[in-house]
């Protein structure tokens, strides 16, 4: 089944929402799916977060699941869906089978199990993940105590979670006891699992589909029955129904880029002390000797740490335009896509350029921590960690270099022209934001707030699209669209980062909008002065300008004042518009293995938690508590 026909099946329109209510045109008018393109949706992504009901009874919940089974069948599985197509599928199925929006996330959960159920029953079990939460414990008097991967769980006989975990590890499972962590997905990359079976509640389920069901991991999910986290229920007999399955497959239905991924991750781990061997640093003692102390600090910092996205990114635009031969040929033993030395070392150097922007970045904002441990200008001292930073640029530029005798010297120099111009507009952002701190401009607009993101954040997407591309050929054909690509790209993401420092995160144990206290220039706070009275003006001024006031304090009062104005909806509303421009540009894109590709970065780079932006409360006052 082609691209055309699935995005008829899944009701891919150009305006979902039309504003006189009516019906949008066929999917088959469309001149872009008469030439095999899938329109995507343009809208504002509605939240969901809402509509998590479990229908209430076996008898309904069973015929959902199997109206969905015979629903899915005859849908296209070369492609992964992203979330907005699955939503978009789930509210076609409930329109069909008569039932309530209340049930949509639900069904999205049904619906993508049986999109991947095939696939997961056809890896081996000691290749797959069973993921269960820890709500499912005998809250009082478990015996099981936490380690660094979730519940140390042992049978017992007081609750459930025994018995799957038991089974599964004799068949050969990793199994995790630790819903909604954010290791699972690494464990994949790292190329441990390559499927999950999951039980979680909806909204866990909710947070999971971005990330896993995007990147293309075959997983099967068992909704728990609540949300509430204590002693929850579900349908056991569901677990068992792919629990203890294997039933082979000739040959992968969907295509993924976890091979990609993974091949970007070996990078640094398997392949790194070939493609960028030590030379002053190779034995202990020539580490910890004063000529090799800063290549050993270099290195450890280069290899370790990050999600590797921009290397990513650099390899999969690279297969892209090579008709994504490498990609196809992964796909097909689930395992890493094989690059040759020189490809691979401009993807590290794409790496060494960011984290030596990460070093400096963090020295200029005096960050405490970065991947978890300290910032090199804590752990090693300032001097040593400027110099790190420094050593890193050095690094990089070498590695690009030394591809040139097998890329040729045309693309090796194209590629060090493309990196140094994104190291400047890196810099002028950088500069901006640090002019803007020193002598504050209460004047400033959302567009120039825009700028400095755009020169902040745009250049390491577009240095890392570019070298990849470059790679596979003549540039020609982009070079109006990586730059213009990358911008709506760079700008949606700082947006976005700034909107989810106000949402927290408990992983990380980071008090919600505590980075909007630092005085910088953000887009939240030039939307916010754009519209604010001059009572609220000078209240900015004051809330950003004295650190002598309790940080809760100031907090509450920035949140009342940015939600007054409006900044988070219309923050919202620009990370909407850098996606559609996104997508809008990556539409007229040939070959169609780029297209997707660029599809996918928008998906993933511009994913929106979908949980509440604060919303100030008028009626309860705002006071500093004494310390106790």
């Amino acid at each position: 089944m082609d691209i055309a026909s699935r995005a008829d099946q899944i009701g891919w329109t150009e305006n979902p929402q039309a504003a006189d209510g009516a019906e949008p045109p066929p999917a088959a008018e469309s001149a872009d799916e008469q030439n095999g393109k899938p329109q995507r949706r343009k809208g504002r992504r509605r939240s969901t977060s809402h509509l998590k009901a479990v229908p209430e009874t076996l008898k309904l919940r069973e015929e959902i699941k199997a109206a969905a089974e015979r629903f899915i069948e005859p849908i296209d599985k070369s492609q992964p869906f992203t979330r907005d197509e699955l939503e978009q599928l789930g509210r076609k199925f409930l329109e069909q089978i008569g039932q309530p929006e209340k049930y949509l996330g639900f069904v999205m959960v049904m619906l993508g199990n049986f999109f991947w159920k095939r696939q997961l029953l056809a890896i081996p079990f000691e290749r797959r993940m069973l993921l269960l939460p820890h709500c499912l414990k005998h809250a009082e008097g478990c015996p099981a105590e936490y380690d660094e991967f979730g519940l140390d769980c042992e049978k017992c006989g007081a609750c459930s979670i025994a018995d799957y975990k038991v089974r599964a590890e004799q068949l050969g499972y990793k199994v995790l006891v630790a819903e909604g962590s954010p290791i699972v997905l690494k464990i994949i990359v790292e190329g441990y699992v390559d499927g999950i079976v999951g039980v979680a509640c909806l909204n866990v389920l909710e947070k999971a589909i971005d990330k896993i069901l995007l990147a293309g991991v075959p997983s099967y999910a068992i909704p728990l029955h609540s949300g509430d986290c204590k002693n929850t229920t579900l349908d056991e007999a569901w677990v068992w129904d792919v629990l203890e399955k294997y039933e082979p497959l000739p040959e992968p239905q969907t295509n993924s880029y976890v091979p990609m991924m993974r091949e970007s991750n070996r990078l640094f781990t398997e392949r790194f002390d070939t493609l960028v061997p030590r030379l002053r640093s190779n034995t202990p003692e020539k580490a910890a000797s004063p000529l090799g102390q800063t290549e050993d600090a270099a290195y450890d910092w280069l290899a370790n740490g990050g999600k590797r996205f921009r290397p990513f990114i650099t390899l999969a635009a690279f297969d892209a335009a090579s008709e994504g031969n490498r990609l196809k040929a992964a796909a097909d033993e689930q395992d890493a896509a094989t690059f040759g030395d020189d490809v691979s070392r401009v993807a590290i150097a794409i790496e060494t350029f960011h984290k030596a922007s990460l070093v400096h970045d963090d020295i200029q904002d005096d960050d405490l921590f970065r991947y978890g441990r300290q910032t090199l200008h804590r752990s090693h001292g300032l001097g040593p960690a400027i110099n790190i930073g420094d050593y890193l640029i050095g690094l990089g530029y070498r590695l690009v270099n030394s591809t040139a005798k097998t890329l040729g010297p045309d693309v090796a120099c194209d590629i060090v022209d493309n990196m140094a111009s994104a190291h400047i507009r890196l810099c002028d952002g950088q500069g901006a934001e640090m002019a803007w701190q020193n002598a504050p401009d209460w004047n400033i607009s959302p567009l120039d707030a825009l700028q400095i993101y755009a020169l902040k954040t745009s250049p390491a997407f577009e240095a890392a699209l570019y070298a990849g591309l470059r790679m596979a050929g003549p540039i020609d054909a982009y070079a109006e669209v990586i730059p213009q690509f990358c911008r709506q790209l760079g700008v949606g993401f700082q947006i976005l980062n700034d909107l989810n420092d106000w949402r927290g995160d408990q992983n990380n144990k980071l008090v919600a909008g505590q980075d909007a206290l630092a005085l910088r220039p953000t887009v939240l706070l030039a939307l916010a002065l754009q519209s604010a009275s001059d009572e609220q003006k000078r209240d900015l001024e004051q809330i950003l300008g004295s650190a002598e006031e309790d940080d809760q304090l100031r907090l509450g009062r920035l949140r009342r004042i940015f939600s007054a104005t409006g900044a988070f909806e219309k923050a919202r509303a620009l990370v909407d518009k850098s996606r559609q421009r996104a997508e809008a540009i990556a539409d007229d894109v040939e070959p169609e293995e780029l297209r997707k590709l660029l599809y996918f970065l928008v998906d993933t780079v511009l994913a929106e938690e979908d949980e509440p932006l604060p919303v100030a409360d008028e009626s309860q006052p705002l006071v500093s508590l004494p310390i106790v």
